[in-house]
């Protein structure tokens, strides 16, 4: 038994050795996670994001990317709907710098009024991004950038393929426009550039124009108003697509042939505005995608990490004909 003794001293004294170190080792790597400041222990970003709505097929492809690209970055979301008001994505965004998030992320459902909530983000040391849609405050500052379309831009690829189209009008072409939301940049922007590009030809006339708040509801709406003051239209332009769908169904319903009878254009490009395109109901469509959510979590996590990112990033788009929308859509995404 004194030999069994002396043999498992040296065994005991061992393990208890082991044992510090183990512990030390752990501790040692629970404190380097938490050295970086802002992450938690198990290093994982959290990101407050507030969308404007789901009030298009657009807006949904952006929300399910959004959702999807934080799952396979491993960033947990913190996801807010807005429903189309800007009184709930402040109180969302409050909500976020409350919790502490990592990084907050939002789709502006106007463009003014964002000062006062964006500098309590500042203040709290909580980095923002911008998605989709831009806002127009002087500081700079407050936000680490924006990540979307050049929404004057699309406008303008749309007034420019109707110019093309109507080179040889002899008399007024007349053109009826279905904004987005009030104060909203794609709709302030899109409208802008429409306006920029037609001007080249003095025949082309916006005779009338009113927001369908980007849904096909209120496109359908409109549009009915528009056939009823308007005898003769000549051209739609629908700054997305919903809103273009919803006027198709006013337009088939005043017994005239959307596609031929009325030329229209509209932006987007979601699988259901590419369709009525293949199908010859549409026109022309300026893309915008709504894949944003892997690009934005890479900035989430740059921002986080204290990396300097542009000021503003921009996503790669086209625009399409009937042929090319046939072509492209087996393999649309959204």
């Amino acid at each position: 038994m004194r030999k069994m003794r002396t043999q498992s001293a040296p065994w005991r004294a061992a393990a208890v050795l082991a044992s510090v170190l183990l512990v030390g080792g752990v501790a040692a790597c629970g404190n380097s996670d938490t050295g970086g400041g802002g992450t938690k222990d198990d290093g994982k970003i959290t990101m407050g994001f507030s969308q404007v709505g789901a009030e298009s097929g657009w807006r949904t492809a952006n929300t399910i990317s959004i959702k999807e690209a934080a799952t396979a970055a491993g960033i947990e979301l913190k996801f807010d709907d807005a429903q189309q008001k800007q009184e709930n994505q402040i109180k969302a965004i409050r909500n976020y710098i409350q919790q502490k998030v990592d990084v907050i992320a939002f789709s502006p459902v106007v463009e003014s009024g964002w000062d006062t909530v964006l500098k309590e983000a500042k203040d709290a040391k909580i980095p923002v991004i911008l998605t989709d849609r831009s806002v127009d405050s002087a500081d700079k500052t407050l936000y680490k950038t924006f990540l979307g379309s050049d929404f004057v831009k699309e406008g303008k690829l749309a007034g420019e393929w109707l110019v093309e189209q109507k080179k040889t009008a002899s008399g007024p072409v007349n053109i009826v426009e279905l904004q987005g939301s009030t104060g909203a940049a794609p709709a302030n922007d899109r409208k802008k550039g429409f306006a920029e590009a037609i001007a080249a030809n003095p025949n082309l006339k916006v005779i009338a124009s009113q927001t369908g708040d980007f849904t096909r509801a209120g496109g359908k709406q409109v549009m009915e108003q528009f056939l009823k003051a308007n005898p003769k239209i000549d051209v739609l332009f629908a700054h997305n697509d919903d809103m273009g769908l919803g006027a198709l169904e006013a337009i088939t319903a005043a017994g005239k042939v959307p596609g031929k009878d009325i030329t229209i254009i509209t932006i987007d490009a979601v699988k259901d505005g590419m369709q009525a395109l293949a199908d010859g109901k549409f026109n022309f469509i300026a893309e915008c995608s709504p894949l944003l959510g892997p690009q934005l979590m890479d900035l989430a996590k740059k921002v986080k990490a204290g990396e300097e990112v542009p000021a503003r990033i921009e996503t790669e788009e086209t625009t399409f004909t009937t042929a090319q929308a046939k072509e492209a859509l087996p393999n649309r995404k959204y």
